[in-house]
């Protein structure tokens, strides 16, 4: 259901595919491919911020106390701890707070071949009635 959302979107024209949704959380994976690469030939930062913002944003979602009906992104930091060129990244979002009135998630991107960690994020998610 949520990959479906994506389509038509930023997150389905970058390529951000859910692979699963349990109790601890969301995962997901980015295809790595040239169009999502900065000047300097690796991952650019906006790409891996994209799939952070998206994970803890579906995250949210799928998590959304009863009468919610949405979710907006109210905060987002990050912390860029490696880089890669190609193959797959990874990202695992799980909830820190789940709250009426807001949500904060925390989000690790690895590279998928070897599981370097690439950034580490904070989301904070306003629940929209």
């Amino acid at each position: 259901v949520l990959n479906a959302r994506a389509r038509g979107q930023l997150v389905g024209l970058i390529g951000v595919e859910v692979l699963d949704l349990g109790d601890a959380g969301l995962r997901s994976r980015l295809a790595l491919r040239p169009e999502l690469l900065a000047a300097n030939g690796y991952v650019h930062a906006a790409a891996l911020v994209a799939l952070a913002d998206t994970t803890c944003g579906f995250g949210a979602l799928a998590f959304l106390p009863d009468g919610a009906r949405s979710y907006a992104t109210l905060e987002l930091s990050g912390s860029f701890v490696g880089t890669a060129r190609d193959g797959a990244v990874l990202c695992a979002a799980v909830p820190a707070e789940l709250g009426r009135q807001t949500q904060s998630w925390e989000a690790v991107c690895v590279a998928e071949g070897d599981g370097r960690r690439l950034a580490i994020f904070r989301c904070t998610q306003l629940v929209l009635y």
